[in-house]
């Protein structure tokens, strides 16, 4: 079997809202909860568990590689709820998205912090 990721765990301050959040910009259901983890399944079977965490959150970064119709739902999305979005990592060019490898990319925080991407090319894919 070759080496895939399976599923990794999303500390949040509330698991439901930030599982429904990230959801709602994918396109994708919350699935329903698993233990102490509340999973959004992504099309290839990678799981976002949310898990409930009352202390810190440390924030992370998720980087999306979507479709286009799905980049720009997502990011409708994120204008439509009034989010602050960047081109770039280092949120030094804010309201704009990226065109990197020929694609579209954007950043954006969740409710916690943790700083979500979705790009339309790999890394590296364009000329």
């Amino acid at each position: 079997m070759a080496v895939e990721l399976n599923h990794t765990i999303i500390h949040a301050s509330d698991r439901k809202r930030s599982a429904e959040f990230l959801a709602d910009i994918l396109g994708l259901e919350v699935q329903p909860e698993f233990g102490p983890f509340l999973p959004v399944a992504t099309d290839n079977g990678v799981t976002l568990d949310f898990a409930q965490d009352s202390g810190e959150i440390t924030p992370q970064h998720y980087a999306f590689l979507v479709g286009e119709d799905e980049f720009t739902r997502g990011f409708n999305r994120i204008k439509e709820l009034g989010l602050e979005y960047w081109a770039d990592p280092h949120r030094k060019l804010p309201g704009e998205i990226n065109t990197n490898d020929g694609g579209r990319g954007v950043y954006f925080a969740d409710p916690d912090g943790h700083y979500m991407e979705l790009i339309t090319r790999p890394y590296g894919s364009g000329s």
